[in-house]
């Protein structure tokens, strides 16, 4: 009986401790008695002691006050409070996660901290108002989605799209696509999966969102193309938007290279070409939305080569 009682003391001054310390509220050993009294179990100032001790020889990270009164709090956590302020904002901004989901996940990340943080987190933080989805079956089409990656396995699933009426109605007449799933790719929140079409015999990408009852097929995956980048691929091609890939030069403002390189990353081939001007050289997937993004620059970005891409640029905007 002893013993079940010093397992069930030990465990539940962990949970003291991991609830209700920081290092701006520790408890003293008078609080922690009063605290077991209430709940039945007599203890003293030397046992608490002692079970501090057990605790941190198991790995906890317990900080002893040392006073006339010692007094303990939980140091290091699995999250640190900047990094669960971080996730926590991460999560309201989020387009992709539902209001439901979103306030799920900030509880469960609340719980990381002491309650006292915790409280300052509710105050700091406001409701996005963001455009938020309603959907949360994406959350668990993302599941199947990794699982069909894990094992190696294809998938099904059926595509929507919405009319006029903003109504949402399946593609191609409820078609079940077969697709071979090779990554999850996040881009300008939302979630993209990538892999190979049966139907289009080629490497595409759809948003997950857009995607209904995904289930796991029996089907073996297939193997990526001999000639296809998966990682390649990804920086090609703009939000997700499918073209053809090229290779493309850009002549740009000297005081635009902080674009070029948040767009194409640090290793974006470059040359300066005169005090005003510089060449970007980027692979990428010529489509409507690779053309948005460089019109928005205005005359401060254009396409110098292939020539071919630069015609269909000035006609695109000519219409």
């Amino acid at each position: 009986m002893d013993t079940q009682i010093s397992k069930r003391r030990l465990l539940m001054l962990l949970t003291l401790l991991r609830q209700q310390t920081d290092e701006e509220h520790p408890l003293s050993t008078a609080e922690i008695i009063e605290y077991f009294e209430k709940h039945g179990i007599v203890t003293e100032r030397r046992t608490i002691s002692t079970d501090v001790d057990l605790l941190c020889e198991a790995g906890y990270d317990i900080v002893t006050v040392k006073g006339t009164q010692n007094k303990y709090f939980l140091g290091a956590r699995e999250l640190e409070l900047p990094e669960v302020k971080l996730l926590i904002d991460a999560v309201y901004a989020s387009k992709f996660i539902t209001p439901a989901k979103s306030e799920a996940l900030i509880h469960k990340l609340s719980a990381l901290v002491s309650v006292h943080q915790a409280d300052n987190l509710k105050r700091r933080l406001y409701v996005s108002e963001r455009i938020k989805p309603v959907n949360e079956t994406v959350y668990y089409a993302a599941d199947v989605i990794r699982m069909a990656i894990e094992q190696q396995k294809q998938i099904t699933f059926q595509y929507y799209e919405y009319t006029p009426t903003k109504r949402k109605v399946l593609k191609h007449k409820g078609k079940v696509y077969r697709f071979c799933p090779y990554d999850l790719i996040w881009n300008v929140d939302r979630y993209y999966v990538l892999g190979f079409s049966n139907s289009h015999n080629k490497v595409i990408s759809f948003r997950v969102d857009r995607m209904c009852n995904v289930a796991l097929a029996d089907t073996p995956a297939v193997p990526p193309p001999s000639d296809c980048s998966i990682a390649a691929y990804g920086s090609k091609v703009f939000d997700m938007f499918d073209g053809h890939n090229a290779t493309v030069t850009l002549r740009c403002k000297k005081d635009l290279m902080r674009v070029i390189v948040d767009r194409f990353g640090e290793n974006v081939q470059t040359e300066v070409l005169d005090k005003a001007y510089f060449l970007a050289t980027v692979d990428v997937s010529v489509s409507p939305t690779f053309f948005g993004w460089v019109f928005q620059f205005a005359d401060e970005i254009q396409i110098i080569s292939p020539p071919e891409i630069a015609r269909e640029y000035g006609k695109m905007w000519k219409k």
